[in-house]
């Protein structure tokens, strides 16, 4: 596996080592010693997945308190992944940084707890995976726009055309009406 930090300290991508014949193909994609030995240290608690279409924005999500880290991944179609660090304490409050991850690049990104996370279908359809490191908490969870100017994220939307949104993250707030971390 390769293990690359991102523009965004502490936000990792991983590579996972594909061994592939003309039968298809065996990755690992989680082992607990080789993610500890390259900086993340977790342990899940929780395994979700989500399938969505083209042109869905899921996110900023996070939960103030049992935050969670996300080891995420896009097993089937493409999507835009963003994490945006919400830590105040942090010399990168308020920043992003964006990967394209795919079940072609097989790619996988790491958004540790005290970051919101979202993602944008880019494929007909996508089916994401994510380890979590800690429960859903519904009365934790919070949003921030999407499209929040003081934050910028650069979507690849098709000129003209807005995402497809759920009622919640419609109603998001701006980072700075959101609670963060501190």
């Amino acid at each position: 596996m390769n293990f690359k930090e991102t523009a965004l300290p502490g936000v990792i991508r991983v590579t996972p080592t594909v061994f592939a014949d003309d039968r298809g193909y065996l990755m690992e994609t989680w082992q607990a010693r080789t993610f500890s030995d390259n900086g993340i240290d977790a342990n899940f608690a929780q395994d979700n997945v989500s399938r969505s279409v083209r042109g869905t924005l899921r996110g900023l999500h996070y939960q103030i308190e049992q935050p969670q880290g996300k080891l995420v991944r896009v097993v089937q179609g493409k999507a835009f992944d963003v994490a945006v660090d919400l830590r105040r304490s942090s010399p990168n409050f308020g920043q992003w940084v964006g990967e394209v991850l795919s079940d072609e690049n097989k790619h996988q990104l790491w958004v540790p707890p005290g970051f919101a996370h979202g993602f944008l279908v880019l494929s007909e359809t996508a089916e994401f995976a994510y380890k979590c490191t800690d429960y859903y908490a519904p009365r934790f969870e919070r949003s921030i726009r999407w499209d929040d100017p003081d934050i910028g994220i650069e979507w690849p939307l098709k000129q003209g055309t807005g995402p497809i949104l759920s009622g919640k993250d419609s109603a998001a707030l701006s980072l700075k009406d959101a609670e963060t971390y501190p």
